[in-house]
C-alpha cells in the first residue's frame, strides 16, 4: 500500500551526470514500477529527495490524481500491464514523446513536489503533456511527490547503460523494418520475419533503435523466438525524441547482441522515417545502411507507399520489400509492385512470400564480391538463408 516507513536502502552506484547532492527528504512505497526506469533495479521501497532536477531520464515518483477507461495502464519493469488506480503510487522516468497518433510531451524546466504532470506512455514516462489525443482522452494526470535518490546523487536510467559506439565490430546481416509513421505494420513484421527465421533453424537477434520507451515490442520479439533483444531504453535514453545522432547508440545496441551470435539481426526503427524520434539520423549513417542487407518499409496507403519509395531514393537508399496496410488487400500490393516496381508482402496474409523476399535480399548481400558484407558478416553468419525448416 501507499505510505512511508522510516528505513529503506536501494543499493546501487549514484549518477555521474550530476554534481550536487540531493539530500533524503523521506523514504515512499510505491504501488507500482514503470517499465520507462529501465535497468535501475528500483525496489518498491524508494528514498525521494524534495529538491527535484528536471533532467530526462531522472526518476521520479508520482501520485495518480485521476482513473481513466481508455489508456489506463502502466507497463510494469516485468512487462506485464497494469490498471492504474486513482492515488497508485508509481515510479517513472522523466522523458519527451512526440506522437503522431498518441501524446505530445516535454520535460519541465522546473519541477516541485505537489506539482501536476503526466504519464505520457504505457512505459510510464513522465513529462507535462503539450498536446492531447482525442482516441486516448486526456493524459493521466498526476501529483509529483520526489525525486529517487542513491547516494544522494538523482536515479537516472543512464546510470549503467550502454554506452554510444562509434564502430560496428563484425556483424551479422542487418534486416531493418522502417515505416511512414506509427502504428504501420513494422512490429508485425518484424515478429513475422523472427518467428519464420527461428522456425527455420536461424539464430536470431531483435531490437527497437527509436520511439519512446516501452517494453512491449521486444517482449513480442522474443515471444517469436528472438535469442536476445535490446532497444534504446538499455542505452538509457527514455525515448530519442532530440537525440542528436541515434546512430551510435545503434551501434552499441547491435554490438551487444553479437553476443549470441545470431545469424541474423532485425532492427525495428520505431515511428516513421519522418517524425519527431531522429530516425533520419539512422538511415544517414552509411556504415550502419551498408551493413543492411534488407529493408523494409511499413506503410498506411498508397500515397504513403509512393512517397517513402521517393524519400528513401533521395538518401540513396533502397526498399527492398513494402508491408503494413497498404499490402491488406490486392489495390495496393497491385500498386506497389506494378506502380513503383518493388515487393509488396502482408505480413498476416503473405508471411512466406515476405520471408522469402527477405531471404533472398539477405543472401544477395552476403554474395556481394566487394565484400563489404563478407569482410564484416560475424562467421555465424556465413552459408546462405533457406526457408527449408531445420536447414541451418
Amino acid at each position: 500500500m501507499n505510505g512511508h516507513s522510516s528505513s529503506g536502502n536501494n543499493s546501487g552506484t549514484g549518477s555521474d551526470h550530476s554534481e550536487k547532492t540531493y539530500p533524503v527528504s523521506r523514504t515512499i512505497v510505491v504501488d507500482k514500477i514503470g517499465s520507462s526506469t529501465g535497468n535501475t533495479r528500483l525496489d518498491r521501497t524508494i528514498e525521494v529527495s524534495d529538491e527535484i532536477e528536471p533532467a530526462v531520464g531522472n526518476v521520479l515518483v508520482v501520485r495518480a490524481l485521476m482513473e481513466k477507461s481508455r489508456y489506463n495502464v502502466l507497463e510494469l519493469v516485468s512487462g506485464r500491464m497494469a490498471k492504474i488506480n486513482l492515488n497508485d503510487v508509481m515510479a517513472g522516468a522523466l522523458g519527451m514523446r512526440r506522437a503522431l497518433k498518441g501524446f505530445v510531451g516535454d520535460v519541465p524546466r522546473r519541477i516541485k513536489v505537489g506539482d501536476v504532470i503526466h504519464i505520457l506512455n504505457l512505459g510510464g514516462v513522465l513529462g507535462r503533456c503539450t498536446s492531447q489525443h482525442r482516441d486516448l482522452g486526456r493524459a493521466l494526470e498526476v501529483e509529483v511527490l520526489g525525486m529517487a535518490v542513491r547516494d544522494g546523487k538523482p536515479v537516472n536510467i543512464r546510470d549503467g547503460a550502454l554506452a554510444p559506439e562509434s564502430t560496428l565490430n563484425f556483424t551479422a546481416p542487418l534486416v531493418m523494418i522502417a515505416g511512414t509513421c506509427m502504428n504501420s505494420g513494422k512490429t508485425t513484421v518484424s515478429s513475422e520475419l523472427i518467428r519464420r527465421f527461428t522456425q527455420f533453424g536461424h539464430k536470431v537477434a531483435g531490437a527497437k533503435l527509436s520511439g519512446v520507451a516501452c517494453l512491449r515490442d521486444t517482449l513480442d520479439m522474443e515471444d517469436h523466438g528472438a535469442r536476445k533483444t535490446l532497444s534504446f531504453l538499455d542505452c538509457g535514453l527514455p525515448s530519442t525524441v532530440k537525440v542528436p545522432d541515434l546512430a551510435p547508440y545503434a551501434k552499441a545496441i547491435i554490438n551487444k547482441l553479437m553476443a549470441v551470435e545470431p545469424s541474423v539481426v532485425v532492427l525495428e526503427l520505431g515511428d516513421g522515417i519522418i517524425g519527431g524520434y531522429q530516425v533520419p539520423t539512422i538511415l544517414a549513417d552509411a556504415e550502419l545502411m551498408s551493413r543492411t542487407a534488407c529493408l523494409v518499409m511499413c506503410a498506411n496507403d498508397l500515397v504513403a507507399a509512393w512517397g517513402a519509395k521517393a524519400l528513401m531514393e533521395q538518401k540513396g537508399l533502397r526498399i527492398d520489400l513494402v508491408s503494413g496496410p497498404v499490402t491488406d488487400n490486392e489495390i495496393g500490393t497491385a500498386y506497389v509492385e506494378k506502380e513503383l516496381h518493388l515487393p509488396a508482402a502482408n505480413a498476416l496474409e503473405a508471411g512466406e512470400k515476405l520471408f522469402n523476399v527477405v531471404c533472398d535480399r539477405v543472401n544477395s548481400w552476403l554474395k556481394l564480391p566487394s565484400s563489404e558484407a563478407q569482410a564484416t558478416a560475424a562467421p555465424s553468419s556465413s552459408g546462405s538463408f533457406s526457408s527449408t525448416p531445420g536447414s541451418k
